[in-house]
């Protein structure tokens, strides 16, 4: 098994960082409990970046992830793109749909996921909340009559939409958030899902983070500093699996 992701921060693992500060997230998860279901090792590499919008993804990863000769791609992208002023609906739906046409090309087990809502704890949230559901509407729509696209579709999960499952900055899960989001693809590609991934414990941590002034201060002020500034958070980072990895089972 050969199983490549592509994205943002989403995918990269933003959130949930391992004690060295270096993210994990869903897929690294998804890599290991696949390993583990399997009983056998599993190739992997992660090419997403932070901050990317979804035409430099498919731009600058696809082409790279399909030279790696996977058999299983995951993508996930225009959530960057739906917090800016002018989103467009149309480009990200094409992005989506350059996917599908090469990994058809490439006969590449696509795996399409969803992010979760984070809506609810973010400003502009009622503008957020009806991008999002019209982008997962029309996604959901141009898959019709493909069954063999593996859908991991998080947008619509209320419990994970809820604050336990992000990280202080709103806008990222938390490990809790990855967990559930691992479990959900694992689920949608037939594998054994880990007890407890779908909810793990509260993080105690939760009721210390960020509220009012100080929660601005610390994200929505540096996120709007990049935007004038035209500067990314992803600037300079590279992927942090750009080549083929094993991933062993436990046992």
């Amino acid at each position: 098994m050969r199983f490549v992701a592509i994205g943002d921060s989403f995918t990269e693992g933003v959130g949930d960082e391992r004690p060295d500060g270096t993210p994990r997230g869903w897929a690294d998860l998804v890599a290991e409990g696949w390993a583990d279901a399997l009983g056998a090792p599993v190739a992997y590499a992660n090419l997403a970046i932070r901050g990317r919008l979804v035409q430099p993804i498919v731009e600058e990863q696809l082409e790279p992830a399909l030279a790696l000769k996977p058999t299983h791609l995951s993508f996930n992208g225009g959530g960057n793109d739906m917090l800016r002023p002018r989103a467009d609906l149309d480009a990200i739906l094409a992005a989506y749909a350059q996917v599908l046409r090469r990994c058809d090309e490439e006969g590449v087990q696509l795996v399409l996921l969803s992010g979760g809502n984070p809506s609810g704890q973010l400003p502009m949230r009622g503008m957020i909340k009806r991008r999002g559901d019209l982008l997962t509407e029309r996604v959901v729509a141009a898959l019709a009559g493909r069954p063999d696209v593996v859908r991991a579709l998080n947008w619509g999960d209320d419990t994970l939409a809820a604050p336990a499952f992000w990280s202080e900055d709103r806008l990222h899960l938390n490990a809790r958030g990855h967990h559930r989001v691992a479990a959900r693809v694992l689920e949608a590609l037939g594998q054994r899902v880990p007890d407890g991934w779908w909810s793990l414990p509260a993080d105690s941590a939760a009721a210390s983070r960020p509220h009012g002034l100080a929660y601005y201060r610390a994200h929505v002020g540096p996120w709007i500093h990049r935007r004038l500034t035209g500067t990314s958070s992803g600037d300079g980072r590279i992927a942090k699996y750009g080549d083929w990895t094993s991933i062993l089972p436990k046992s």
